[in-house]
């Protein structure tokens, strides 16, 4: 596995949003995660990242145990997080924001990477100079994607990805991630659209109150009617 998290806790005060949670994600893979809302779902990638400390088990990347280190070395490692609501920087232009992603890197292609992206998201492209305020909500999410890229991850977490989004430009998300897997990144996805998730995924894990209650091949969870009775109710929609 290239992420293995074992035993893994997470708690806010007295509150314990992830309990004893054991999974991982191959190098080749895209694994969803499902659940309702305050099922632990974000908690878990804040957890992955460094970003919300562990209050035990382990997060190991690669082989390497990267519980303790923080964010930045889990990034340079090649684990990224796109985080909910995107959080691009909108006083910053679009060209700026992309260049924050790129901050643990010290080669010289950055700037190529940079017009790759451009060459990608044409919109982008044709604002990188404006502000990112000036963006729809579809190219913010765009942006968010490709300064997440613009570290060179191994393996990308995204955290409601669609959310916010019209029908017509989650379609195009989707067709984003099943693109940027096929170009060789592994993928973490969060999303409460479940339909889509488990088309693009090959595994998934279904959350409640910071348990798994339900793991296996998308296909399986996607046919199985008491997943879709007690959490995805809109799966068959």
């Amino acid at each position: 596995m290239l992420l293995e998290f074992e035993n893994l806790d997470v708690r806010y005060g007295r509150n314990q949003a992830v309990k004893s949670l054991s999974f991982g994600v191959a190098a080749d893979e895209i694994v969803t995660v499902l659940g309702s809302n305050g099922a632990g779902k974000t908690s878990l990638l804040r957890a992955l990242q460094g970003l919300t400390p562990t209050a035990s088990g382990r997060v190991l990347f690669s082989g390497e145990d990267v519980t303790r280190l923080p964010p930045p070395q889990r990034l340079k490692r090649g684990l990224a997080l796109v985080p909910e609501g995107r959080q691009i920087a909108i006083t910053l232009s679009v060209h700026e924001n992309l260049l924050m992603g790129a901050y643990c890197r010290e080669d010289g292609d950055i700037m190529r990477d940079i017009e790759a992206i451009y060459a990608r998201f044409p919109n982008l492209g044709s604002r990188r100079d404006m502000s990112a305020s000036v963006l729809s909500g579809g190219e913010q999410q765009m942006l968010a994607i490709s300064r997440a890229l613009l570290a060179r991850p191994r393996l990308m977490m995204l955290d409601e990805p669609s959310l916010g989004l019209s029908p017509l430009l989650v379609e195009r998300l989707f067709e984003l991630i099943a693109a940027i897997h096929r170009d060789g990144l592994a993928i973490l996805l969060v999303e409460q659209n479940t339909r889509l998730a488990l088309e693009v995924a090959g595994r998934g894990i279904v959350m409640e109150l910071g348990r798994a209650v339900l793991e296996g091949p998308a296909d399986e969870l996607r046919n199985n009617d008491r997943l879709a009775a007690a959490y995805l109710g809109e799966i068959h929609s």
